[in-house]
């Protein structure tokens, strides 16, 4: 799993300093327009002890020219030949030199005490190898869309995590460093769903710790393809099966609810990312699937979510529908923002988070 040095990678020259506590990374491919809000928010955090390493994987944009615009004696800068996500993760891996490390997509941002309360929860947990939090969505402008349904679990998550990826996203995990080597780094021969494999195998030799608060903002582009729909699912149900011959122990009912949620998940990217006339008879086909893998799923909110929205969409022209999903995620949003304390702090924090130019 491990890629090593590509010789023809470029490493600037590093003062001599003490090795930070934590090394953040960054991979970046043609994110111009989001990295330098993207390391704004990182920079304002309120634990200040980190290296951030930013891996240029080949970009043909200005990536490189705004990390380079970044005052910071922090800020290292890498260009390396286009190899993808997980290998730039893993060469932030290798060059790194804190004891914990994170990682965050160049289009991301976190809120100002996601290190500091991260890093306090492993601390509390000298057992736990991985502290994650909870996560929001925002659109391709930077605005609050959604907060996902927050997850409490921690200590031994093996099997709950199997069954639903509750980590959410790359950009989430604070995990130690030592334990990311142990186990090889990401996967480079997967082609998405990186991220929940590596906390998958990171879950079955240690314990997690929770942080139950909004700190992760994930942006949803509405310019992806359908094909990325398809290659996570597909990478999804690979993971799902490789995890499940690691596990002989695993029951038919956990592997019916795992690939289940695979189904689940594969509508919501169908609805939210993809394009073309026929995302919504996608989105229906894939949620139909998951219901007859586990009908429990029926009694789920993701589930009425996901019907509600497909019922509504096949009342609107088809020029309308992107348009009618984005409308009904920000009214979910809205109804969380009335009932929960929590999606106001991070609504408010939102507010005062840098924005993009």
């Amino acid at each position: 799993m491990w890629q090593s040095r590509d010789p023809r990678t470029t490493e600037p020259e590093v003062p001599h300093r003490p090795a930070p506590l934590i090394s953040v990374v960054i991979p970046a491919y043609n994110a111009a327009a989001t990295l330098l809000q993207t390391i704004d928010s990182i920079r304002v955090q309120t634990f200040s002890n980190f290296e951030l390493i930013v891996i240029d994987d080949g970009s043909t944009d200005q990536t490189a020219a705004c990390a380079q615009s970044v005052q910071d004696s922090r800020v290292r800068i890498f260009t390396c030949p286009n190899q993808g996500l997980a290998c730039s993760r893993n060469r932030g891996i290798e060059w790194s030199r804190g004891e914990f490390i994170t990682f965050i997509d160049a289009d991301d941002m976190w809120t100002p005490d996601k290190l500091e309360l991260q890093l306090d929860a492993l601390r509390r947990q000298p057992g736990a190898a991985l502290a994650y939090s909870w996560t929001a969505f925002v659109d391709s402008k930077g605005r609050f869309l959604f907060a996902k349904e927050p997850c409490r679990i921690e200590g031994d998550v093996y099997s709950h995590l199997l069954r639903d990826n509750f980590v959410a996203s790359g950009s989430n995990f604070l995990v130690r460093r030592d334990s990311a080597v142990a186990v090889d780094g990401f996967d480079i021969t997967l082609e998405a769903a990186h991220d929940w494999d590596f906390c998958l195998r990171i879950a079955s030799r240690w314990q997690f710790a929770v942080v139950p608060r909004y700190q992760i903002i994930y942006r949803i582009s509405e310019s992806a393809m359908s094909a990325n729909a398809v290659r996570a699912e597909r990478n999804c149900l690979l993971l799902c099966e490789r995890a499940f011959d690691r596990t002989p122990g695993v029951s038919l009912r956990s592997r019916a609810e795992s690939l289940s949620n695979v189904k689940q998940y594969a509508a919501f990217l169908y609805l939210t990312r993809a394009t073309g006339l026929d995302f919504r008879k996608e989105a229906g086909r894939k949620l139909a699937e998951s219901i007859h893998l586990y009908p429990r799923t029926l009694l789920t909110p993701k589930t009425w979510h996901l019907l509600v929205t497909l019922t509504v969409l096949a009342g609107l022209p088809s020029r309308m529908r992107r348009w009618g999903v984005m409308a009904l995620l920000r009214t979910y949003g809205r109804w969380l923002w009335l009932w929960r304390p929590d999606v106001r702090r991070l609504h408010a924090s939102l507010e005062k988070m840098p924005k993009a130019a």
